[in-house]
């Protein structure tokens, strides 16, 4: 069955890195966009970042431009979000998505993508 499962998140100090990670199963994984997607309570989730089939096109909202990184190994079925200088709004739950039709316009909405996984926790403090 279609896995999702992501990995890295924890605590830190603002200013510090993180490296989440994805790992899919049960699918072409080649074939779907990916994104990774933040959730904080009261607030809707939203897409962080995405990058297309073959990793040759990308997308990052504002507030992590330049310094979220997302990549993916397809040999690996792999996804990967680097995140340098995190800051304290940088808090959430963060998830891994795939998006079936292998691609999704600009900013990417949840209801672009058809599976999620579970999230990983992320929280930056001052």
């Amino acid at each position: 069955q279609v896995q999702l499962v992501e990995s890295g998140g924890g605590s830190v100090q603002a200013g510090g890195s993180l490296r989440l990670s994805c790992a899919a199963s049960g699918f072409t994984y080649s074939s779907y966009y990916m994104g990774w997607f933040r959730q904080t309570p009261g607030k809707e989730r939203e897409g962080v970042a995405g990058i297309s089939t073959r990793g040759l096109g990308t997308y990052y909202a504002d507030s992590v431009k330049g310094r979220f990184t997302i990549s993916r190994d397809n040999a690996k079925n792999m996804l990967y979000l680097q995140m340098n200088s995190l800051k304290p709004e940088d808090t959430g739950m963060y998830y891994c998505a795939a998006a079936r039709k292998g691609w999704v316009t600009y900013p990417p909405s949840h209801g672009d993508f058809d599976y999620w996984g579970q999230g990983t926790q992320v929280t930056v403090s001052s």
